[in-house]
């Protein structure tokens, strides 16, 4: 276990950290706020990164298609929310459940038909199409280093919005009693909509950050919306703050467990013992992570007050 590996993993566990936050942000303000159990959030995540595609091959240039995908992925966040979601709204959990279960089939064989069921990618950017150097042979690209801080930008600006603006104290008012909202006169499907496609946005942007380092291909964010769901039942549903945290222990805990959890095993098991009980348990750490989480705090690391 050398220190090089040690830091090259923990920055590759910040940047899965960044893009379960971007999702899971979404899918907590959406859950806490409008107590909707959205399963096609990662859809909108694989929606972004094929609208990136989409909007590159259009464009031809990194920079011009982001914010062109950037819209698009609003546009489809609100056209679902529009034709589908709000219906779903004074349904039962299961009936929400169902629903969106029936949206990713449908997304994902629409993106196949549009698409192909080919992998896909983006051209990294001319501009961040480079490497930092750690040691003299080995080097960090600065495409994911510009990625964790776009990240933490936008994690910084959201907090702002949610707890320093009117938007901000509707939806945390809206998380912790929507009828009362409601009778304040406020159009609470308006909110709705709007933190749904704001949820849908954010979703979609982590899909266009990662389009130029992972592939573009269907069902790319089915395992991703696992972990987002980790991460907000850790830090608290309807927490920004827990969302942001979580995402990032998690991202750590996913990363450094499964580059590191054979070596820790063998210190106490036989080699061979080691190299079957490792990648096991680094599957498992995040889920433990989580059980002893629940255990201590049942509501999360931040829990939202509700009435």
């Amino acid at each position: 276990m050398s220190l090089t590996l040690l830091a090259v993993q923990t920055l590759n566990g910040l940047q899965l950290g960044i893009l379960l936050f971007l999702v899971a942000a979404g899918l907590t303000l959406v859950f806490g706020v409008m107590d909707f159990i959205n399963l096609a959030h990662g859809v909108q995540y694989m929606l972004g990164a094929y609208l990136a595609v989409a909007a590159f091959q259009l464009t031809g240039g990194f920079w011009s298609a982001l914010p062109l995908a950037l819209l698009a992925a609003l546009a489809c966040g609100l056209a679902l929310e529009f034709v589908v979601f709000r219906r779903l709204y004074d349904r039962s959990h299961l009936d929400q459940v169902l629903a969106t279960f029936g949206v990713i089939i449908f997304l994902n064989e629409a993106v196949k038909t549009i698409w192909g069921a080919a992998p896909l990618s983006v051209p990294l950017p001319a501009l961040l199409d480079g490497s930092i150097p750690l040691t003299e042979t080995l080097a960090y690209p600065v495409y994911r280093v510009a990625l964790i801080g776009a990240g933490i930008a936008v994690a910084a600006l959201l907090y702002l919005l949610v707890t320093r603006t009117r938007l901000g104290m509707l939806v945390r008012a809206g998380a912790s009693d929507a009828e009362m909202v409601a009778a304040l006169g406020v159009d609470i499907r308006r909110l709705f909509m709007l933190v749904f496609g704001f949820g849908a946005m954010l979703a979609g942007f982590a899909g266009i950050l990662a389009a130029p380092i992972f592939s573009v291909e269907p069902g790319m964010g089915d395992n991703l919306l696992i972990l987002a769901f980790v991460v907000i039942v850790i830090g608290g549903i309807g927490s920004i703050r827990g969302a942001f945290l979580s995402a990032l222990i998690i991202g750590l805990t996913d990363t450094l467990g499964r580059s590191f959890a054979t070596d820790l095993a063998r210190l106490l098991l036989p080699p061979a013992a080691a190299n079957d009980v490792g990648p096991a348990l680094a599957s498992m750490l995040i889920y433990v992570l989580m059980a002893a989480v629940l255990f201590v705090r049942p509501a999360g690391l931040f829990p939202v007050r509700s009435a």
